[in-house]
């Protein structure tokens, strides 16, 4: 993908500012990015933290891709950041049906030019007790089919240790170690040629969200659950830090 001038400086300035500050803070360790397409693709990380961005940014980056997230509409409109998100040719995200799909057509459009898209399928941060992943939205798999682009789940964990879920601070010490992973490409070929029905959709997240939970099981060293966390029959909201009505989530270490 051929970068604007405006593009390059903005990720030179965000990378410039974020990357040293974050090599103090972690020793970090980026394994199987052999596996990322040269093409155009589809990137969908777990999200338990919400640092998770600036971790992922940084090994795609490191990777010599730039990384484009769909992030939400409210971050372009802070000073500094959202000049930099916008000069960077991230995709702004609106919660309206239309603004979704003009979204996804900014999207496809960096896919078509060989761009990396990070979609986080969750949505939010995870609400599993546990910070397994969680049931997915099926944003990331509408474009994989609209578009025919690869899906790479990526794992990581580690950064949760710096920055716990909804915490108000960093935990600096003991210096934390966060390793990223990039998993094989998730099989959609069967759903491509059907039509883009609801089932079809719920089979290809399905698909996503499992094959992001194999690779964070095989980073934890421990058996995933064997059905992936729902908010909504937890009575959880899936929007806020509050989502069980009692305030911000246990923080601490696993939880």
């Amino acid at each position: 993908m051929k970068e604007s001038r405006s593009a390059k400086t903005a990720f030179a300035i965000a990378a410039g500012i974020v990357r040293p500050i974050l090599n103090l803070m972690i020793s970090r360790t980026w394994r199987d990015f052999e596996k990322l397409p040269t093409g155009g693709f589809i990137l969908c990380p777990n999200h338990v933290t919400e640092i998770d961005p600036l971790v992922v940014g940084h090994a795609i980056y490191s990777s010599k891709r730039y990384p484009r997230y769909l992030a939400k509409e409210s971050l372009f409109k802070v000073p500094v950041l959202g000049t930099i998100l916008r000069h960077s040719g991230q995709v702004p995200v609106a919660r309206t049906s239309t603004g979704a799909s003009q979204s996804l057509k900014t999207a496809r459009k960096v896919l078509d030019a060989n761009g990396v898209i990070i979609i986080y399928p969750e949505g939010t941060l995870t609400r599993d007790p546990d910070l397994w992943p969680m049931r997915g939205h099926t944003g990331a798999a509408r474009l994989a089919l609209q578009t025919g682009a690869p899906v790479i789940p990526m794992a990581h964990w580690g950064a949760e240790e710096l920055f716990p879920r909804y915490a108000k601070g960093i935990k600096l010490f003991p210096r934390k170690r966060v390793t990223v992973i990039a998993g094989d490409p998730v099989d959609l070929e069967d759903l491509r040629a059907v039509p883009l029905t609801r089932t079809v959709l719920q089979e290809a997240t399905e698909r996503i969200m499992r094959a992001i939970t194999k690779d964070v099981a095989r980073l934890r060293g421990q058996e995933a659950p064997a059905v992936l966390w729902d908010p909504a029959a937890h009575g959880q909201a899936s929007q806020g830090r509050d989502f069980d009505g009692q305030g911000p989530p246990n923080t601490k270490k696993g939880k």
